[in-house]
Parts: C-alpha cells; sequence; structure tokens
C-alpha cells in the first residue's frame, strides 16, 4: 500500500465536506477529514481512492473487519425475508436466535441469563439503570471518574470523561455518585496499607463514600468498564474487580459492568471481567456485537430480569431482526476462531510497541489486553505529564501514513484493529504509526 505522505483530504473528500458542514449537526467530533467509500477487512478507501488500514474498526465496532462476506451474507438473506417486525410487540427467529447465542456466553456461572436488545450502547446503560432501580427499590449508584456509558440523559449522568459531554445539560439524574477509577499509572489516592490499589479504591467506596449515603437500603448498583475506554484505555489492577464484587455482595448491591467497547471478543475473551474470574449481576453490550449494525444488549442474571412486568421497559426497533442476522454472523465468527486470534494478535502487537517505546521517550506505557491496546504519550516519563498536542499530532500525522487511529483519556491513542488482523497487517500499522510518533516528537519534545 501506499505509505507517502500526502496532503489530504483530496477534492471529492473537501466538496463532501462542505455539503456535511452545511446540513449535519457541529456536535460530531470528527478527529481529522477522512471521507469513506468502502472497506475491506482492515483496508479503507476514501472518495479519492486513497488507501488506508484500519486501527479504529469505527470505534471497535467492525469486529469482524469490514464487509465479512459471512456478515453480508446473513444481512442480505435476512433483509429478503423481512426488514423490521418490532420485538417488542411479536416474535421472530433471529431475536430469539441470538439471544440464545449471547446467554450461552453470559458471564453469571451456573446462573442462567436473559436478554433484552436496544440499539446502542447508551441504551443498554439505560436499560440496566431501570432493570437494577426496579429489582432492587434502591435508587443510587456509584459510577467511576473518567468514566465512558454514552449521552443519553441518564447514561450520560453516569458518564464523568470529558467536560464538553455534561456541560450545559445539567440537571441531570441525581443519585450518581463518581469515584475514583483505579489507574495504577496515574493513582489519585494513597494505597499505603494496600496490596493492590484496586483494593485501595474499594476500600475508599466503602470506609468514605458509603459513610454518607446507607448502601444496603439506597444503592441499587455499581456501574464499571472493566477496561476503562474512552478514558485512556485503562486497565485496573487485578485486585480491583474482585474486591468490588466482594463489596456488592456485602450490601445486595447489583454488579454492572459496561462491556460495550471491551466486550464480544475485544481482549481476547468474550467479556473482559473474564480475565479476572468476576461474575456480575448485568452485562451491557454493543458496538462490536454486530459487525456494524445497530444492535445493543442488556444481558441479566434471570432472576433479576424476570421480575419486571411487561410494558416496564422496551424498544421499537432493538433486536431488529436485520442487525440480530448479522449478530448471529459475527457471533459464530468470534467463537470460532476470532476471540482466540484477538487474544494471540494482541500478545504479538503490545510486543512490537514495547519495543517501539524504548525507542521514542515520547511513550509513557503500554497497556492492555487482546486487541483493545492504549498507548499513552507523555513530556517526561519521570514527571509523566500529559502530552495531549504531541498525542493529537500523532493521530493526525498518521492519517497522512495512510494509517487511522483515534485517541482516548487525555494523552493516549487507542489500537483496535479487527479482530481477524493478522501479523503483517500490525506490522504495517506499527511502521506507519512510529513513522508518526517520530514527526511528533520532532515537533513537540
Amino acid at each position: 500500500m501506499t505509505t507517502v505522505q500526502r496532503v489530504l483530504p483530496g477534492p471529492r473528500a473537501q466538496a463532501l465536506i462542505a455539503r456535511d458542514a452545511a446540513v449535519i449537526s457541529p456536535s460530531y467530533t470528527r478527529g481529522y477529514p477522512l471521507v469513506m467509500e468502502r472497506g475491506q477487512g482492515a483496508l479503507v478507501w476514501d472518495v479519492d481512492g486513497n488507501q488506508f488500514l484500519d486501527f479504529t474498526t469505527g470505534i471497535a465496532v467492525t469486529a469482524t473487519g469490514h464487509t465479512h462476506p459471512a456478515v453480508v451474507q446473513a444481512i442480505k438473506d435476512q433483509a429478503e425475508k423481512f426488514i423490521h417486525m418490532s420485538g417488542t410487540d411479536f416474535y421472530y427467529a433471529p431475536q430469539i436466535e441470538m439471544a440464545e447465542r449471547l446467554a450461552s456466553v453470559a458471564p453469571f456461572g451456573d446462573d442462567e441469563a436473559m436478554v433484552f436488545f436496544c440499539n446502542s450502547g447508551a441504551e443498554a446503560i439505560e436499560a440496566a439503570a431501570k432493570l437494577a432501580r426496579y429489582y432492587t427499590e434502591r435508587g443510587r449508584f456509584i459510577a467511576f471518574l473518567r468514566g465512558f456509558h454514552g449521552r443519553t440523559m441518564g447514561a450520560l449522568s453516569f458518564t464523568a470523561s470529558k467536560y464538553i459531554q455534561r456541560e450545559d445539560f445539567f440537571p441531570l439524574v441525581p443519585g450518581i455518585t463518581h469515584v475514583p477509577y483505579p489507574n495504577p499509572y496515574r493513582p489519585l489516592l494513597n494505597d499505603a496499607g494496600f496490596a493492590d490499589y484496586g483494593e485501595r479504591i474499594v476500600d475508599y467506596i466503602e470506609n468514605e463514600i458509603f459513610q454518607t449515603i446507607v448502601p444496603a437500603k439506597e444503592v441499587a448498583g455499581i456501574l464499571v468498564e472493566p477496561i476503562q475506554g474512552e478514558g485512556g484505555y485503562v486497565v485496573p489492577p487485578d485486585g480491583f474487580l474482585p474486591a468490588l464484587r466482594r463489596l456488592c455482595d456485602k450490601y445486595d448491591i447489583l454488579l454492572i459492568v459496561d462491556e460495550v467497547q471491551s466486550g464480544m471478543g475485544r481482549t481476547g475473551k468474550w467479556w473482559a471481567v473474564d480475565h479476572w474470574g468476576v461474575q456480575p449481576d448485568i452485562v451491557c453490550s454493543a458496538k462490536g456485537i454486530a459487525s456494524g449494525m445497530p444492535l445493543g444488549a442488556m444481558i441479566a442474571r434471570k432472576k433479576i430480569m424476570r421480575t419486571w412486568a411487561p410494558g416496564a421497559h422496551a424498544s421499537t426497533f432493538g433486536g431488529n431482526p436485520v442487525s440480530c442476522a448479522a449478530g448471529i454472523a459475527t457471533f459464530d465468527l468470534l467463537k470460532n476462531g476470532l476471540i482466540e486470534n484477538a487474544a494471540k494478535m494482541g500478545e504479538y502487537m503490545m510486543d512490537k510497541l514495547r519495543a517501539i517505546q524504548d525507542r521514542h521517550p515520547s511513550i509513557g506505557q503500554v497497556r492492555g489486553k487482546g486487541l483493545m491496546i492504549g498507548v499513552e504519550f507523555v513530556k517526561d516519563r519521570e514527571t509523566r505529564a500529559y502530552a495531549q498536542e504531541l498525542r493529537n499530532a500523532v493521530v493526525d500525522y498518521a492519517f497522512t501514513e495512510s494509517l487511522l487511529i483515534l485517541g482516548c483519556g487525555t494523552s493516549t491513542i487507542r489500537l483496535i484493529p479487527p479482530l481477524n488482523v493478522d501479523q503483517a497487517t500490525i506490522d504495517e500499522a506499527l511502521l506507519l504509526l512510529e513513522r508518526a510518533i517520530a514527526r511528533a516528537e520532532e515537533d513537540y519534545l
């Protein structure tokens, strides 16, 4: 593929961007001027014929790569039968079959699972919050700083990622208390006396936050990302999620995990919580669940889900038959090799990135699991001062080098290729990435 630096966008892209500006909401965040025409696997072409390696996958959505033949065929086959019949009112096989698949891998141990379908991650969070309140008859929640859970008003109330996401939208849903997420690279609390910083955070919740609210009477659930996504691809210490589970058990609080970005095989296991052997009560899923078709799912222990009455919650488009057909094809591809490949290729890419880190002083930390990998940039490794401008330059320069990547957190990039990526593609992408890093260091270090 072409790897020379280019002036982008091209003329056709410029014309479409101008048309977009006239009719599309300015609230959308566009990192750089890519105007996509088509994609295949890990490759993307823009409207001017420029080719790129896509290590964004539509924000961890196209898990099987662009236009995977099995997914495309499933969409075509279902669309020829019927495109919509609301699963809120009637029954159809694709919705049932997709729910059966999700229930079969739900991380609930011996407990059976039930599924509520929706259209997005934010809707899955909304559904989980409603179910938690309904089941526990409590109104409060605990969430985490720098967590991202969506932009609808309920999901936004849990979100604490960037102030721009919440600014001017108050009042939000009350009763949500935010606490620090255990970032070992940037700890906010003194962890003296604790073997694990994650356990220190859970102790803070119990011995500080729970001194002003009554957990066993007021707190319905604790909502947590097993690995923070928008907050910087932060992997918590190993003691965190087990300690959080113990805390929830102590006060009969529901543990709700937001696996919207980290689930569906992205980390080399079905769910990120599987890395720690933790069994939550509710799982929120979306993004990679249907290879790009709009689909979300709130998966809960059957003893919890079966308590709410018909009409307590519903969705006209949730579990759309075409989306479910794509989800079934995606699930089967993940089960039959792609999750295993994600684990293997993730380990390979982390090793390569750490070698790049040795050559570039701007890289403070490489972290992740499977193919959910973050690279944090710093001005100085000793002080760990954020290097946001440098990070932004890396993202922009990568675009001109033919690599699509995204930022997250304050000064981190995320690398989220399709789960069927191979070593050759990773090697090519990291070659382009290192060129971008070198250019950014020259400008900002």
